[in-house]
């Protein structure tokens, strides 16, 4: 649910999780040879060219939304599986390590006594983000990253008829275990496992 009071930190917490997510996707494919990334300008950290307006609204309004997904073409991979299971997972490891870089500095800043009361509101929004977003697209179901690492894992022809079967209803199924919340009993201990493991980190470093 939309809320005014926290609008001014969510929103840019909001673009930085989603841009860094298609961003880092782009970089990778990128990387393995595949010019369409950056034939489509996604190669750049400027949120304009990753946002989907509608999923973006949808993301702020109803909890559930979605980026503009980045084209990628895996015939230009030299090791086809591999090359697919690192561009699929670049986007939720991204996700999770600025979740990590939020948590590490909000503990720097309490261990120095730094207390703006509107940095540590972006940083936490930045930190719930990034994690959420990590953890919820590494759910097995078509079009989100899970399942097309998942479908590394599998054999041609399973792999095919997941991505035909499942995906012809993917975006029904999401939207059942988001308000039935289904997802929230599959992220909430993996987020607060992710986290417990990040702060503690942290608290040794700081």
């Amino acid at each position: 649910m939309l809320d005014f009071s926290t609008l001014l930190f969510r929103a840019p917490a909001l673009l930085i999780a989603l841009t860094i997510h298609e961003y880092a996707h782009a970089c990778v494919s990128d990387s393995l040879g595949d010019p369409t990334p950056g034939l489509q300008g996604r190669l750049t950290l400027n949120p304009l060219a990753h946002l989907d307006v509608v999923g973006t609204l949808m993301l702020v309004l109803c909890g559930f939304g979605w980026a503009k997904p980045v084209e990628i073409d895996p015939r230009y991979y030299k090791d086809y599986r591999s090359g697919a299971l690192k561009v699929a997972a670049a986007g939720p490891l991204a996700n999770l390590f600025l979740c990590f870089v939020a948590v590490l500095l909000m503990t720097a800043r309490g261990s120095l006594g730094m207390s703006s009361a509107w940095v540590n509101q972006f940083l936490y929004w930045l930190m719930l983000y990034n994690v959420w977003f990590a953890f919820f697209n590494l759910i097995p179901i078509p079009p989100l990253d899970g399942s097309k690492i998942l479908e590394t894992f599998l054999d041609y022809e399973t792999a095919y008829k997941y991505e035909n079967f499942v995906g012809r209803y993917g975006f029904i199924v999401l939207v059942v275990i988001v308000y039935s919340g289904i997802s929230n009993m599959i992220i909430g201990p993996l987020s607060s496992w992710f986290l417990k493991l990040c702060y503690g980190i942290a608290s040794i470093i700081f």
